[in-house]
């Protein structure tokens, strides 16, 4: 097997930045802790809401900044601002600190690796080809400004008795290149045959470094 990197960790610092921004030695692994947890939190409550990344920060030890990016806000913000009220108010129970909680809506989905791999999953679950699904994400992709992209679904594919690979890849994807902007999504279909895995990588062009 070949040994791989994740696109963003490999990008950071020069053209991906960090889904979080602090740093505590002390707190360290209890923060890290509470990260995760508040993401799968968000991410579970508003599975739904077209939740792309929870981008989070912490000024001081008693507060928080959260940071939705999603294709739907109005899910995430509510009637008169009635979810996102709520959804303050159990963060806030569950870290034991203030915390405030932005929403910020992605413009284009279809160049979004993590929602686009979650619309292929969610497809695939509702019985649709994954063919089908893989095709019609990257003509949608290319349609809203992709440079390059690549698809890759594994597991029992349409049933078959075999667990394999399948992919296909348009334009350019420059995997070595530091300074290419490349997103990278996964997801996770889950079938009666059992789950089928979905990787995909978008390339947006190079940042200007």
């Amino acid at each position: 097997m070949g040994q791989k990197v994740h696109p963003r960790g490999f990008r950071l610092g020069v053209s991906a930045d960090w889904q979080a921004r602090w740093f505590n030695e002390k707190n360290y692994g209890s923060w890290l802790k509470e990260d995760e947890q508040i993401r799968k939190m968000v991410k579970a409550v508003y599975s739904q809401a077209g939740i792309s990344e929870v981008f989070i920060e912490r000024p001081d030890n008693e507060s928080a900044t959260v940071t939705i990016k999603t294709a739907r806000p109005g899910v995430i913000i509510g009637k008169k601002g009635a979810e996102i009220g709520k959804l303050r108010e159990d963060l806030e129970k569950t870290l034991n600190r203030r915390v405030v909680v932005n929403v910020e809506e992605i413009k284009t989905p279809e160049t979004d690796a993590q929602l686009v791999a979650e619309n292929i999953a969610s497809r695939i679950e509702k019985r649709a080809s994954y063919k089908r699904a893989m095709k019609r994400a990257l003509s949608d992709a290319f349609r809203k400004g992709a440079v390059g992209m690549k698809v890759m679904v594994s597991g029992r594919l349409a049933g078959a008795e075999i667990a394999r690979r399948e992919w296909y890849l348009s334009g350019r994807l420059p995997l070595q290149t530091v300074k290419a902007v490349v997103d990278y999504g996964v997801a996770t279909a889950q079938t009666k045959y059992g789950t089928i895995g979905i990787k995909v990588w978008i390339y947006k062009g190079d940042a200007q470094i």
